[in-house]
């Protein structure tokens, strides 16, 4: 009953023109005033902002600003995955030959969510991390590993909520909703970051359309709070040890070791 109901609220507030209302009210000049209130309800740390809050004009600005270069330091540790947003890491797990991962206890198939049976054989076997971002967390995402991008590609319209009811109730969100994804390879091996979006806001914006990327550049952003998944080859990652799930986690820290087999 509660799952039905929720998903029929959904569907109901995340419509092309809902969505694109709440798009456009964050955009505008309208949504400044609510600037302050947001800092102060989610506790945002002025002290990292790349810039005074005053210089910006909207509330999309505020939700896709840039911090300090010196409050993420990235990992200088050999073959470490560096964390590629500032979030929670939800989950973590094996991707089952059966081309499924469970996730807070709902089964994805992996074939869905990658829309690429070809891209899927390589990760089968391999591991999966959960990153969350809520609408307090800095919004952009940065390349975990030095590496060559070796595929793009987007699937996906509409997108329920990634929080904790998003993930109980909604439509398999992490396979479903609207992501893009981007493929990076190097000598250690190959990793795919699926970025989801989120609730009415499905802008996902690639800022950096090179094909090889440093460890912990910036890339890309999402427009709000969303989730990212890492997926890596089989025998090829190992997770930190140090990291206890639930954990919050920065860009630039060491979540873990790729390695060569």
């Amino acid at each position: 009953m509660y799952q039905s109901f929720y998903r029929i609220l959904i569907e109901l507030t995340n419509g092309r023109y809902s969505s694109g209302l709440l798009k456009h009210f964050s955009q505008s000049r309208w949504s400044r005033p609510l600037i302050a209130q947001y800092v102060k309800t989610f506790n945002l740390n002025q002290q990292e902002f790349g810039g005074d809050i005053k210089t910006y004009s909207n509330l999309h600005e505020l939700f896709t600003r840039k911090l300090k270069e010196e409050v993420r330091p990235i990992t200088s540790l050999p073959c470490a995955v560096a964390c590629p947003v500032d979030g929670v890491l939800e989950d973590a797990g094996e991707i089952r030959t059966d081309k499924k991962i469970v996730v807070k206890g709902k089964v994805y198939s992996m074939e869905e969510m990658l829309g690429d049976e070809l891209t899927l054989e390589k990760y089968l076997g391999g591991k999966y991390l959960v990153l969350y971002l809520s609408p307090s967390h800095y919004h952009r995402i940065h390349a975990p590993i030095k590496g060559s991008v070796i595929k793009r590609w987007t699937l996906g319209r509409k997108s329920y909520p990634v929080n904790k009811w998003g993930m109980k109730y909604g439509k398999e969100p992490l396979s479903k909703n609207y992501r893009t994804i981007t493929e990076l390879q190097n000598e250690e091996g190959s990793l795919a970051m699926v970025k989801v979006g989120a609730m009415y806001i499905n802008s996902i914006v690639i800022t950096d359309q090179s094909k090889e990327l440093g460890k912990g550049q910036e890339f890309s952003y999402f427009s709000f709070g969303s989730t990212v998944v890492l997926l890596f080859e089989k025998n090829k990652f190992e997770l930190e040890g140090n990291l206890s799930i639930p954990a919050d986690v920065r860009v630039g820290e060491t979540i873990g070791f790729m390695k060569a087999v």
